[in-house]
């Protein structure tokens, strides 16, 4: 394993944001969607939502499934978010 640390994409935490309002949550409503009361909390999503972490890999597709749209589109900065 290298050092350097992989890109970030620039847009995610806005898409991660974007699904949550489109679905009409809450933060806290959100985590329960998700199924990870125990492993989540609001201010986790806030930083999320602001670009200060980033969800890991298993956490990024139960986002995904729940959006009903591909990780790729979540991650990719070329793509948009159409959720209506």
């Amino acid at each position: 394993m290298g050092t350097r640390s992989r890109p970030k994409p620039k847009h995610l935490a806005r898409k991660l944001r974007q699904i949550r309002l489109s679905l009409g949550l809450s933060q806290d409503g959100l985590i329960e969607r998700l199924g990870v009361e125990e492993e989540v909390v609001r201010s986790t999503i806030s930083a999320f939502e602001r670009g200060t972490r980033e969800p890991s890999y298993p956490l990024l597709l139960k986002y995904a499934r729940l959006a009903g749209v591909s990780t790729d589109l979540l991650i990719d900065d070329d793509s948009e978010l159409d959720l209506s």
